[in-house]
């Protein structure tokens, strides 16, 4: 909700969806992205029935214990795709084939990749780096315009982080995956999964200390220094994994990451230059004189309480 959330109200006033104001369009966001990534993940797990039912995180899964049948989670998986790109598409074309797209790439290009090619991992950021494009979009309906920089920067933000986050995750289960046929990074090349981690935790630095408050989408200063801490914990994090590449060090550098993207965004919508900029008109739409009687009713106060303690 990233990129709905940093939108500047401005720029969502042309939307298509601004029928349904704010919040039905954040409802109807939110749903149908629920939505989506209900489908994709159904798709996927029906995909690898007999290679979850091989490693120990997943052949307790619905459908390896058979707690439900492939039928059944076809028929969820058809029901949520056209649920979750129906509900998009009140919005606006642009979001619900995003949409949609989240899905295709999901579960017909990640997931038979990770048998086949370690690139999977980049096609599987690019899975995690849609959804704040899709609440950007959602508000303006573009995202070609010069002034849909900072949706970018966000999926770009996305994009570098599931590096550390899930290259770090797979080197503790590097084992499993090896098991069930995956060709993931930790099982081909341990050492590129590391150096991987450490580049895109790298990587992270410019794009929310530079990149980020240039798009005008946060107060530039305030978001570039703020932002710098959780930064330079998840690159000390990931150089630690790439240094020892012990299991301790992937378990570090994976729980740093689950901090990381939280604060990182938190951080973003409370610096919001929309935000901070009407606080600033407000204060300065107020009438001068009032301003004056309310300086200086304080500094009345405070002298008569310093008279006062001097008195007592």
């Amino acid at each position: 909700m990233a990129g709905y959330a940093l939108c500047p109200s401005i720029l969502a006033v042309s939307s298509s969806a601004s029928f349904l104001g704010p919040v039905g369009t954040l409802l109807a966001l939110a749903t149908g992205t629920a939505l989506c990534s209900g489908a994709a993940n159904a798709i996927n797990q029906l995909r690898e029935i007999p290679y979850d039912a091989q490693m120990a995180r997943t052949r307790n899964r619905l459908l390896p214990s058979r707690a439900i049948t492939p039928l059944q989670a076809a028929s969820f998986a058809g029901v949520s795709t056209v649920g979750g790109v129906a509900t998009l598409a009140m919005l606006n074309p642009l979001t619900a084939f995003l949409g949609l797209s989240n899905i295709f790439l999901y579960a017909f290009v990640y997931t038979p990749m990770k048998r086949r090619h370690i690139a999977n991992t980049w096609v599987g950021a690019i899975v995690g780096a849609l959804p704040p494009l899709m609440g950007w979009a959602a508000c303006t309906g573009t995202l070609d315009l010069a002034t849909d920089a900072p949706a970018w920067c966000l999926a770009a933000l996305l994009f570098a982080w599931q590096f550390p986050h899930f290259n770090s995750l797979s080197h503790n289960l590097s084992s499993e995956y090896a098991r069930g046929g995956y060709r993931m990074m930790s099982v081909t090349d341990p050492a590129l999964n590391r150096r991987t981690s450490l580049r895109y935790a790298l990587a992270l630095l410019p794009i929310c200390s530079v990149a980020l408050p240039l798009s005008g989408a946060v107060a530039a200063l305030p978001y570039a220094l703020l932002s710098l801490p959780p930064n330079l914990v998840l690159v000390q994090a990931a150089w630690g994994f790439w240094r020892k590449g012990t299991e301790k060090s992937a378990r570090w550098c994976f729980w740093v990451s689950l901090i990381h993207l939280p604060a990182v965004m938190i951080l973003a919508m409370a610096t919001k230059k929309s935000l901070w900029d009407g606080v600033a008109e407000w204060i300065a739409s107020l009438p001068g004189e009032e301003v004056e009687e309310k300086v200086e009713g304080t500094v009345r106060s405070r002298a008569d309480e310093s008279q006062k303690g001097a008195e007592e």
